[in-house]
């Protein structure tokens, strides 16, 4: 459930009136074309399976991710709205992985501490950083954080079974389960008053998607079109502040189909033009916004990806950052956007070098 001019003058008076008009028309063009503006963290390596890979933008802009450096060691990173580039470890640890980081400028995320299991973290604005398991867990790790320092997540527990947890702004863990495996939706999944979405596997691993309430009450889904056999069904992976939540169906064919399911539990699929139909393509649904703006990846038929955004009104505009690779595996994939209409993600280029990308 993982993975954005025209020049016009005149010169005569006879023309001044029209001209005038092209002129205010082709600055308003100008003004509202998008803007794609591509960073690398300094550091990060400039090899295959290393670079720059973005995995959140906040309300402010602000870019939250990870880079794999020349060692192949990973570590977290943020992007301030201006483009100051901050790198992060969590202290003692061998590999730091930023998530999420909410309006606030708190980053959660999940560090390897030198023994092979995963813990969760909270980052401070100023730099300082609060460690925690989940107790009894193989493993925790930290995926979404809201404005009120609410933490999601997932670990691993001494049966083999993987449990959600809500970690509460005091440091209180609550702890739940949905089906066989339960897993929170990644970057988006957890709402500025508590709503949280996320997908289960049944015994049959079948996925469904979940609402949970802030009071803990659960509730199932499963978006048209899913397929029933193992591996297929509905992952749910975004929320908005309204609890409008986005995600993806997996057809009986295993190719993806974005999908919106409205508070009072009304669905609506759509599929990116050019988007795959083959096991493994198709369209994904990352992040939804205040305005119900969806923005996420789609695979096409040769498994390049390619970056869409579904407006409002269920325009679907699709996009490829300049210098983005044109074979499998490689290419431009959104990883979400803000209230502001902001784009946020990473590219794959040629030489299977990652990089980060904002598209204003």
């Amino acid at each position: 459930m993982r993975n954005y001019k025209l020049n016009s003058r005149f010169m005569t008076p006879a023309v001044l009136c029209s001209a005038f008009f092209v002129v205010g028309v082709a600055s308003l063009a100008a003004a509202n074309e998008p803007k794609i503006i591509t960073f690398d963290v300094p550091g990060a390596g400039t090899g295959a399976g290393q670079g720059t890979l973005v995995d959140g933008i906040n309300a402010e802009g602000a870019i939250v991710g990870w880079y794999v450096d020349g060692n192949n060691v990973t570590h977290g990173f943020l992007r301030t709205p201006v483009g100051t580039i901050i790198t992060f470890d969590v202290p003692g640890s061998i590999a730091t992985a930023g998530w999420a980081m909410n309006s606030e400028g708190e980053v959660a995320g999940n560090y390897n501490d030198g023994s092979g299991v995963n813990q969760g973290f909270l980052r401070t604005p100023q730099g300082n950083f609060t460690t925690f398991d989940v107790p009894g867990a193989t493993g925790t790790v930290a995926y979404n954080v809201n404005a009120a320092g609410e933490i999601s997540g997932i670990y691993g527990d001494a049966s083999g079974a993987v449990v959600g947890f809500v970690r509460r702004k005091d440091g209180t863990i609550v702890e739940y389960s949905v089906g066989q495996v339960t897993f929170t939706g990644t970057f988006y999944a957890l709402n500025p008053t508590g709503w949280l979405t996320g997908s289960c596997l049944d015994s049959s691993s079948l996925f469904h998607g979940y609402l949970r309430a802030p009071d803990g009450r659960i509730t199932t889904f499963d978006a048209p079109g899913a397929g029933t056999g193992a591996g297929q069904g509905t992952q749910s992976g975004a929320i908005n502040a309204e609890g409008t939540v986005a995600g993806n169906a997996v057809d009986a064919n295993n190719a993806y189909h974005g999908f919106m399911r409205t508070a009072d539990g009304e669905f609506t699929t759509f599929d990116a033009p050019g988007a795959g139909a083959g096991a493994g393509q198709g369209t994904m649904a990352y992040s939804v916004n205040l305005q119900g703006a969806i923005v996420g990846p789609f695979i096409d038929g040769s498994n390049v990806n390619h970056g869409f955004l579904r407006t409002p009104d269920a325009t679907i505009i699709t996009f490829d950052v300049p210098g983005a690779g044109t074979g499998a595996g490689q290419g431009t994939e959104p990883a979400g956007g803000n209230d502001a209409g902001t784009i946020a993600g990473d590219y794959i280029d040629n030489n299977g070098v990652a990089h980060g990308f904002l598209r204003k």
